[in-house]
């Protein structure tokens, strides 16, 4: 509508010719231009309490001539990217042709990575020995350790607190908690 009559027009202006050259039920003109707005394909503008609305022909061609230099931009800047790839590819060839001592390389390389895995393997074996470990399981048992007798000691105040506040006796709070009779802290 406003591409063939090259104007500017309000809401209540396209809701009297849409129907009638466009067949667009005045119930929906709003919202059919509205969506069109949002797409950036018809312009909109606030002037005083009036809305106008506009499209013109010349808009449009120049956003496809943008596009159209964006994508051929894009376009060139790809093609120069792949050649780049393309010489890079053909650079790492040189030095790596099929050759015998080649060959050989390989299969040592691997042979290698093999001895590597089986040393590393021995080494895990023997980790248990290692210094460090060692001194890594004394310190983890040191805190485990002080975790059991503090909460041992948390079990003891609950206990001696329970005595106190409500009478019971000391194995009947054992039995009902199931704490062990033989609970004590670890040395």
């Amino acid at each position: 509508l406003c591409f063939a009559q090259k104007d500017v027009f309000q809401l209540k202006d396209i809701e009297k010719i849409a129907p009638k050259e466009k067949g667009i039920t005045s119930m929906s003109v709003k919202e059919i231009l509205q969506s069109l707005v949002d797409d950036g394909m018809v312009d909109t503008d606030r002037i005083g309490t009036s809305n106008y609305f506009w499209a013109f022909p010349s808009k449009a061609l120049h956003a496809r001539k943008r596009k159209l230099e964006e994508l051929e931009s894009q376009f060139a800047e790809s093609s120069q990217k792949k050649e780049a790839l393309q010489k890079s590819i053909e650079k790492s060839k040189i030095g790596r042709e099929d050759t015998a001592e080649r060959a050989a390389l390989i299969e040592e390389l691997a042979a290698l990575r093999q001895k590597k895995e089986q040393l590393k393997s021995e080494i895990d074996k023997y980790r248990e020995c290692d210094p460090d470990v060692v001194e890594e399981m004394r310190q983890t048992n040191k805190v485990a350790k002080e975790a059991a007798n503090r909460w041992t000691d948390n079990i003891f105040s609950i206990k001696s607190w329970a005595k106190r506040k409500f009478g019971f006796e000391e194995s009947r709070i054992d039995k009902s908690f199931g704490i062990p009779e033989d609970l004590d802290y670890i040395d």
